[in-house]
């Protein structure tokens, strides 16, 4: 059931009320207006909980923190004056990033058009106001993307284009661009069509030691990726994903560099987790192995095996790329195989890097036999049961797990017996009973173990319906 919703306005009523008419002093009032509501099922992540203080002449109560600097932030854009805008600037980005409901209550007084102008006024005064202006933007549009309207998407695209050598304004304006395309398929279409692509990549080169230049435009780059607005029933995820590759030189673009940055882990694991949305098509996958991603990526494994949040998307990356049947055969010839259960075995209490490592030997095995033997003397099929032992509640892990046991037998049956050995049967049985996800998944790796499965036929051609 949906949670209702209540107005800023409906809740500091109630707490005025218990303040005003029960007597309460403000701390109790606010704990127990926050409490009744969240009795009643009321949603509150949008409501600023704090007691608004009584004005100076006690007629009425002061306004919410955020409005306040909302108000001095108006009056500096409409007086034009550089300093004070700045300083409300900062003060607004602040507040709208230590809390969701300000940026939202913000954004429900008008805020929007208010920083915009702000916005404006900061590219003509010159480059000191500009990522002050841009940062409040961000912050105020970080999970409100709606607010981008196109005058907005104009002034975006057009500040990154006369910025393109500053590598703070640049970070800034990413950012920006990265929080109005989250979950907004609109908005990402028309940065597209604005030429922001070019941009991104764009950033990585020139900016190709900026550390928070980097990671602003892989995180961008994948966003543009994403197919993650329900409101919509068909994205362009792939089309942006061909774009970056094949008019930008997206995977090159990444990978060159990565040379610039061999021990910073983070950085590392957004140019991983970029490549890994990149690999969309077969020539793609092969791509990154002509350009030395595989090469780099096992290296990177292998050296970094400790570091958890690169593991696992270097895992991601690898699984990504062995879609393709040529550049399977490449990772495990290169060792990739004994790696990727190195990770898993080290990472064993990570459902994450469990999910990826299965999910990246799964892809090793499929219509690969050889690739299989190679997995089950490597100790891949062991390591996936201890996952499945440790991480019984993470349907990914069970799911995934479910997938590469079969792929290990479905070619090679005589890897069935020393599977069931370890306790495999028992384990599929109670994923399937835990999860329905998993239903499908581990009665097919049941049946192709030789187990005995309950196969239900659901349709025989004759006209009803399929429940039984």
């Amino acid at each position: 059931m949906a949670l209702r919703r209540i107005t800023q306005e409906t809740f500091d009523g109630v707490v005025r009320e218990n303040i005003t008419e029960f007597e309460m002093d403000p701390d109790e009032a606010l704990k127990e207006a926050i409490e009744q509501f969240e009795s009643q099922g009321v949603d509150l992540s949008n409501i600023v909980k704090a007691v608004r203080k009584p004005a100076a002449d006690g007629a009425q109560e002061q306004k919410h923190d955020i409005l306040q600097i909302l108000d001095e932030l108006q009056k500096s854009v409409d007086s034009s004056a550089p300093l004070e805008l700045a300083e409300h600037l900062v003060r607004f980005s602040d507040r709208c990033k230590q809390q969701t409901a300000a940026r939202f209550l913000a954004a429900q007084k008008g805020a929007y058009p208010i920083v915009l102008a702000a916005c404006q006024l900061a590219a003509s005064e010159g480059r000191g106001l500009l990522p002050k202006a841009l940062g409040a933007l961000s912050a105020l549009t970080d999970g409100q993307p709606d607010l981008l309207e196109p005058e907005g998407l104009q002034l975006l695209v057009a500040t990154l284009k006369e910025n393109v050598d500053d590598a703070e304004v640049t970070s800034v304006g990413l950012r920006c661009v990265r929080h109005v395309s989250l979950k907004h398929e609109r908005n990402r279409q028309d940065l597209v069509k604005a030429g922001v692509l070019p941009l991104l990549t764009g950033a990585i080169e020139r900016h190709g030691r900026r550390a928070e230049v980097i990671r602003e435009a892989c995180s961008t780059l994948r966003i543009m990726t994403f197919d993650d607005d329900i409101r919509v029933t068909f994205g362009h995820a792939h089309d942006h994903a061909k774009m970056i590759v094949r008019e930008n030189s997206g995977l090159k673009v990444l990978i060159e560099a990565a040379k610039a940055f061999p021990g910073d882990t983070a950085v590392l694991s957004e140019l991983c987790g970029t490549l890994s949305r990149l690999a969309v098509r077969n020539e793609f996958c092969q791509e990154i192995v002509d350009l030395g991603g595989l090469s780099f990526m096992l290296t990177l494994l292998a050296d970094c095996i400790d570091h958890q949040d690169l593991v696992k998307q270097v895992l991601s990356a690898l699984r990504a790329i062995a879609g393709n049947d040529e550049v399977k055969d490449a990772i495990v010839s290169a060792g990739g195989t004994h790696l990727i259960v190195l990770a898993m075995t080290r990472h064993l209490a990570s459902p994450q890097i469990c999910e990826q490592s299965c999910g990246a030997l799964c892809m090793l095995a499929l219509r690969k036999p050889e690739n299989s033997r190679v997995i089950v003397e490597g100790g891949g099929a062991s390591a996936t049961l201890q996952a499945m032992k440790l991480h019984p509640k993470e349907v990914t892990v069970q799911k995934q797990a479910c997938m590469l046991i079969r792929n290990l037998v479905a070619r090679t049956q005589g890897f069935s017996r020393p599977i069931l050995d370890m306790g495999a049967e028992v384990l599929i049985a109670r994923a399937r009973a835990t999860h329905r996800d998993c239903d499908d998944v581990g009665k097919a790796a049941l049946r192709d173990l030789g187990c005995q499965v309950e196969l239900q036929e659901l349709w025989t051609g004759q006209k009803g319906s399929l429940a039984q």
